[in-house]
């Protein structure tokens, strides 16, 4: 494999620091986290770090928006389901479900905003207007269409955050247990899934 240039390392160098930075902060938190340790990880001196991130605060919230970055990939694949309003509904739960419960830097993400919710909610404000807020309005959109097409039933069911809220309580617990407990997490998408429809669709 050839050798990166100069040029190229210097270009990579950002992403390089977001990473290790990311790893330090699951590792110690925001407080414990030293930049030191993190540019040691990237193999750079702290000065450097501080070249491209000009505070711990600031490393810190474009770290949480790297590490966000699949959640951009997840609303454009919910965006791109196909099918009735029945069945785009039960995918969009079961890929939510699939990309968040099983993406470990996603989860801890989640952690970040909600333990550095206090110190940083800029941060935690773009984080909900970029990536929570249109999940919650794609789903409702999603919902008001299956009602204008008689394929769900009307009332306070059919709403976006009473069926979103069960993913994000399941994704709390795995937060809180990691691997100590058996959550049964396909009877419980199962059993959120059967939930939703049945009651949807005037079966519950």
């Amino acid at each position: 494999m050839a050798r990166l240039t100069r040029a190229e390392q210097k270009a990579l160098r950002p992403t390089q620091i977001l990473e290790a930075a990311f790893e330090e902060f699951v590792l110690h938190g925001f407080t414990a986290a030293r930049v030191e340790d993190i540019a040691d990880r990237v193999g750079v001196t702290k000065g450097t770090v501080y070249v491209y991130f000009s505070t711990k605060e600031e490393l810190f919230a474009a770290m949480i928006q790297h590490a966000a970055s699949p959640l951009e990939r997840f609303l454009k694949e919910c965006k791109n389901i196909q099918g009735n309003c029945v069945e785009r509904l039960r995918s969009l739960i079961l890929l939510a479900y699939n990309e968040m419960s099983g993406d470990k830097r996603l989860r801890e993400l989640l952690r970040f905003v909600v333990s550095e919710g206090t110190r940083f909610p800029d941060v935690v404000d773009k984080h909900y207007s970029d990536f929570i807020e249109p999940l919650i309005i794609h789903t409702q959109d999603i919902l008001d269409e299956g009602i204008k097409a008689g394929e769900f039933a009307t009332g306070p069911r059919a709403s976006a955050r009473v069926i979103i809220g069960p993913i994000v309580a399941m994704i709390v617990e795995m937060i809180i247990h990691g691997d100590r407990r058996d959550l049964n997490v396909d009877t419980y998408v199962a059993a959120h899934v059967d939930l939703v429809i049945s009651s949807l669709v005037g079966r519950g």
